[in-house]
C-alpha cells in the first residue's frame, strides 16, 4: 500500500457533483500541484483544479482527511466538482499524471479493511448498502457496516474460546482433578453453543436472501407452461413460448421484486425421459437446479392433470417441503383439478392472467418466511457457510467428548470452530478471498 491511488467516485451520468477520490501516501503533495493551495484538513476549499500550464479544469471544494483519521486511514483527498462524464475524467487524468494509479474495483475499501478501519464483515456490507434494492435490504446492510453483525459473530467466538480455555487448562494441568459434573457440564455448554449458533446460521441465511435474493425454480413437464408462467410473472417476453415439447433448453433466468425482495426466476427443462442429447443437458442442469432453489414452483397442465401427476412419483422427497403445486392453463380446464396430497396449490392461467395474483402473494408469504422484515444484519453465502462449519465442529467436539475421546480432541475441535467464525470477519482470511470480494466492488469505492 505504498502506491497512491485514484477513481472516479461517482457515476459517470449527467449529475451536480463528480467526485474525484485519492488515497495515499501522495494524496497531499498532488492536492498541493493540483490546487496550488496548502489544504487545511477537514476544511472545504473552493478551488480551481489546474492543468499542468495553469489552465483550470474544473472548479470545486477541495477536501483533505489525514490517515489515520480517514475512510481509508491514509491521507484521503477528495475533489468535488462537477458531474457528467467529461469534468471528473480530465480531473483523473491530471492526478494520474501526478503520480497516482487508477484505483482498482474497492481498492479503498480494501484498504480500510487492511489498515484496521473496517471489518471484513463490514467492508461486505459497503457493497451490499449500495447494491440495496429495498428499504429492509439497506437498513439490514447498514447494521452489518455499523457492526452488528460482527459483533454476534464475535461474542460467538468468544464464548467458544472460553469453552476452549477450560479444556485446555485440563490437558496444561493434568495432575489437576476434574471437578464433580464437570463433563457433563462440558457438554450442556456445547449444546448452548451449538444452538446459539444454529440461530444465528438462521439469521444470517435470513440475512442471505435479502441481499442476495431468493431463487424460484419453475419446473415441471414439457408444454406445462413454465416459459409462459415465466414471461407472466416477469412481464417480460424472454422466453420462447410454442407447442413443441423440449423448447426450453437452457436455464433461462428474469429477476422480479417482491415484497421489496429480490427475486430470481428460473425457467428449465421439461422433466422427461429423453434421447436428445440437448435436451438431456437440460434436464440434468434442472434436477441439480431442484436441490439448490429456494423454492420450486412444480408446474403442471391442469387439462391433463391425471398424466401430468405422474411426476410426483419421480419428485426428490427432499424437495417436496419447500415446492408449491401451480396448476396451469386453467383457461383449458372446465374445473379446477384436485389438490396433490402434501403440497400447497393454486390454479392459475398464464394467458388470460387468471390467479396470478394469488400466486405472488402466495410468493410473498413464502419469501416472508425466509426474510422477515425484521431481519437484523445483511450477510452473505460465505457467512452461512462459515457458521454451519462452526457448528459442525461444535457436534464433533461433543461427540468426541461423549465416546471419551481425550480433552486434546475436543479442544481442536473448538479451535477449528473458532477459526471459521473468524473467517467471517476477516480475523482469519486469505489473499485470493480478499481478491474475489473485493472485485465485485464499484471503481471508487
Amino acid at each position: 500500500m505504498t502506491e497512491t491511488i485514484a477513481a472516479v467516485a461517482t457515476g459517470a451520468a449527467p449529475g451536480g457533483i463528480g467526485i474525484v477520490r485519492i488515497s495515499g501516501p501522495r494524496s497531499l503533495p498532488i492536492a498541493r500541484t493540483l490546487c496550488a493551495r496548502e489544504p487545511r484538513p477537514r476544511t472545504a476549499h473552493l478551488c480551481s483544479f489546474l492543468d499542468p500550464e495553469g489552465a483550470a479544469l474544473d472548479q470545486g471544494l477541495l477536501l483533505y482527511f489525514p490517515g489515520p483519521g480517514s475512510y481509508t486511514g491514509e491521507d484521503v483527498v477528495e475533489l468535488q466538482g462537477h458531474g457528467g462524464s467529461m469534468a471528473p475524467q480530465r480531473v483523473l487524468r491530471r492526478v494520474l499524471e501526478l503520480g497516482a494509479r487508477l484505483a482498482h474495483p474497492g481498492e479503498f475499501t480494501e484498504r480500510a479493511f487492511l489498515n484496521g478501519k473496517l471489518d471484513l464483515a463490514q467492508a461486505e456490507a459497503v457493497a451490499d448498502l449500495i447494491a440495496s434494492s429495498s428499504e429492509a435490504s439497506a437498513r439490514a446492510a447498514m447494521n452489518s457496516l455499523q457492526g452488528r453483525f460482527s459483533e454476534i459473530a464475535g461474542q460467538l467466538a468468544a464464548e467458544i474460546l472460553s469453552v476452549r480455555m477450560h479444556c485446555e487448562a485440563h490437558i496444561d494441568f493434568p495432575e489437576e482433578e476434574l471437578e464433580a459434573g464437570w463433563t457433563d457440564q462440558l457438554d450442556q455448554q456445547m449444546q448452548a453453543l451449538a444452538r446459539r449458533i444454529r440461530e444465528v446460521s438462521r439469521q444470517a441465511a435470513q440475512g442471505r436472501n435479502l441481499v442476495e435474493g431468493v431463487t424460484v425454480l419453475l419446473a415441471g413437464p414439457p408444454n406445462a407452461g413454465k416459459s409462459s408462467l415465466l414471461n407472466a410473472l416477469s412481464g417480460m417476453d424472454s422466453a420462447i413460448v410454442t407447442s413443441t415439447p423440449g423448447t426450453t433448453r437452457d436455464v433461462l433466468r428474469e429477476s422480479v421484486l417482491l415484497g421489496g425482495v429480490p427475486i430470481t426466476l428460473l425457467d428449465t427443462a421439461g422433466l422427461r425421459q429423453t434421447n436428445d442429447p440437448i435436451e438431456q443437458e437440460g434436464v440434468r442442469r434442472s434436477e441439480a437446479l431442484l436441490a439448490r432453489a429456494d423454492h420450486v414452483l412444480l408446474v403442471l397442465d391442469a387439462s391433463r392433470a391425471a398424466e401430468d401427476l405422474g411426476i410426483l412419483a419421480t419428485f426428490p422427497a427432499g424437495v417436496t417441503g419447500r415446492t408449491t403445486l401451480v396448476w396451469n392453463k386453467l383457461d383449458l380446464c372446465p374445473a379446477p383439478p384436485a389438490p396433490a396430497p402434501g403440497l400447497p396449490f393454486l390454479c392459475v392461467s398464464a394467458l388470460d392472467g387468471t390467479g396470478l395474483d394469488a400466486l405472488r402473494s402466495h410468493l410473498q408469504s413464502v419469501i416472508a418466511d425466509t426474510t422477515p422484515a425484521d431481519t437484523t444484519f445483511s450477510a452473505r453465502a460465505r457467512h452461512v457457510e462459515a457458521l454451519d462449519a462452526a457448528l459442525r465442529q461444535v457436534e464433533s467436539a461433543r461427540t468426541a467428548q461423549a465416546a471419551g475421546a481425550g480433552l486434546e480432541i475436543v479442544s481442536e475441535d473448538l479451535r477449528l470452530a473458532h477459526e471459521e467464525l473468524g473467517r467471517i470477519t476477516g480475523a482469519v482470511t486469505s489473499d485470493d478471498l480478499l481478491g474475489e470480494i473485493f472485485a465485485g466492488f464499484c471503481i471508487g469505492k
